[in-house]
């Protein structure tokens, strides 16, 4: 019986291109590279995009329909709490907190609402890195209002997560470990020429006009990043920021919000070993339908999480109507919403009140239980617990 790699060889060297056509004789190619494919050496035959197979079964076309529910009906929920800096400062910062994890990168919730404003005294250097991821998102999201996704954006986003000067790696050396055997799993490709071309693939596949449904190119995108892996360190962290950025960039959200990364901290051995089979067997259609099973439930998590904060900020007003009615307006309490964790200067700074004032009403909320008084030095920290609880729940 003629072995199956045999025969690929034999296909390519022999085939008549007019007979069988240059697709087929690329599909080959890449059966040519899987064979080739060892884990050790730099995986230079990394085929460009589109993938030649076809993607597009009733079976991911299904779930595609499933994970365009969940995000529409997001997409409705971010409109549904009027002050989006509520939304924009919490779901992001658990986004940050879980795509960090992914990395090996732990810090707690408290941790990261504390220091979330930068002014929270000594900060442990995890902490410090989960927040530049969500301020590289954040910027992300900001350059997308004037420019769309692209090679140089990228750069932006690493540079501002490693806090260095990042620009596509032009030294060999990189290689994704085991944390266990501590064996290579992956050699990404090496040479800053042909790291460049399959950039620039990756930017023209992104923006390519075509009938791919834009969840399905996401899921491909991002397998394409991750196996350029064109950066020294966080190559992790800017590919999944990628993936919110082109959310947007598409109108399927409006701010970057999905709880994307919680998904895959939970299935973090299904994330890398499908994202391996791709590279190894072709396996896309797992990969994909992978991929839109964590768009569906984060989507719906994120929803359901909006929801309750919606709820929680109508209760709230109720209560501090209710026993502190002297104190109470509608400003003040979503001021309460914007971080959990809130200090005299946030109340002064949106020149709702001066500080005496400020002072008085945060001690009030704090005599009716609303609030938590904490110290840190000569600062203090007003807790609002409820929400810090809320966002705490998985």
């Amino acid at each position: 019986m003629l072995n199956f790699s045999v025969f690929s060889d034999i296909l390519l060297r022999y085939v008549d291109l007019h007979d069988i056509g240059s697709k087929c004789v690329g599909f080959f190619r890449k059966i040519q590279s899987m064979k080739n494919f060892n884990p050790e050496t730099p995986f230079n035959e990394l085929p460009p995009l589109p993938p030649l197979i076809d993607i597009e079964t009733p079976l991911v076309l299904k779930a595609c329909i499933a994970a365009h529910k969940e995000l529409a009906q997001l997409k409705v929920a971010e409109r549904l709490i009027p002050n989006q800096t509520v939304l924009i400062n919490s779901i992001p910062l658990l986004e940050s907190q879980a795509s960090s994890a992914i990395e090996n990168i732990v810090t707690t919730t408290d941790e990261l609402f504390e220091h979330a404003e930068g002014d929270g005294g000594a900060i442990n250097s995890a902490t410090k890195e989960t927040l530049r991821y969500r301020q590289a998102l954040y910027q992300g999201y900001q350059a997308l209002k004037t420019r769309p996704l692209s090679i140089a954006m990228i750069c932006d986003i690493c540079t501002t997560i490693r806090e260095i000067e990042t620009e596509v790696r032009n030294l060999p050396g990189t290689a994704l470990i085991n944390d266990v055997t501590r064996k290579k799993i992956y050699t990404p490709p090496e040479g800053v020429q042909l790291l460049r071309q399959l950039l620039t693939n990756w930017q023209e596949y992104l923006h390519q006009e075509d009938d791919i449904d834009p969840l399905i190119k996401l899921a491909i995108q991002h397998y394409q990043f991750e196996a350029i892996h064109p950066f020294p360190d966080g190559n992790g962290r800017t590919g999944r920021i990628i993936n919110l950025l082109y959310l947007i960039e598409k109108g399927l959200l409006e701010t970057p919000i999905l709880y994307l990364s919680g998904y895959i901290i939970d299935h973090k051995n299904q994330y890398y070993s499908k994202l391996l089979k791709v590279t190894t067997d072709q396996l896309w259609i797992d990969w994909v339908l992978y991929f839109l099973a964590a768009i569906k439930e984060t989507a719906k998590w994120t929803t359901e999480k909006i929801f309750a904060i919606d709820r929680l900020i109508k209760s709230s007003r109720d209560f501090i109507k209710s026993k502190a009615s002297n104190i109470y307006n509608k400003e003040l309490v979503e001021l309460l919403f914007t971080q959990p964790y809130i200090r005299i200067a946030d109340l002064v700074k949106t020149n709702l009140m001066g500080r005496d004032t400020a002072s008085k009403h945060l001690q009030i909320l704090c005599e009716i239980g609303f609030l938590k008084e904490m110290k840190r030095g000569r600062d203090k920290l007003f807790i609002n617990h409820r929400f810090l609880d809320l966002l705490k729940q998985k």
